[in-house]
Order: structure tokens, then C-alpha cells, then sequence
């Protein structure tokens, strides 16, 4: 009789991304720039507390 046996195995367990308040980086501002790859991006807080990421 072949005998078949079910291995599970337990996923690995999820990094912990780094991650930073947006009020820590704004530092009291309502906008930052934010460079990347030669490129200036503009992070804005708006008056209803979201965010928004331009180029």
C-alpha cells in the first residue's frame, strides 16, 4: 500500500517595513519635497488630514 503524506509547512513569518509617522516627517510643515532619482516630488498634508503625492 503506497502511504501519501500531507506536508504543510508554516509560512515565513512577515518583515516589519519600516515605518515613520507623517507628521514626523512633515516636522510641523504642511508640504515637504522629497527627492528621488534626480526627480523633486511634493508631499502635501490637506485640511481633511490626507495625503498627496505630486511630481
Amino acid at each position: 500500500m503506497n502511504s501519501r503524506t500531507l506536508s504543510i509547512s508554516r509560512p515565513a513569518e512577515p518583515r516589519t517595513k519600516p515605518r515613520m509617522e507623517v507628521l514626523a516627517l512633515l516636522q510641523g510643515h504642511q508640504e515637504i519635497e522629497i527627492a528621488h532619482r534626480g526627480e523633486v516630488y511634493r508631499l502635501q498634508l490637506t485640511r481633511n488630514g490626507k495625503l498627496i503625492l505630486t511630481k
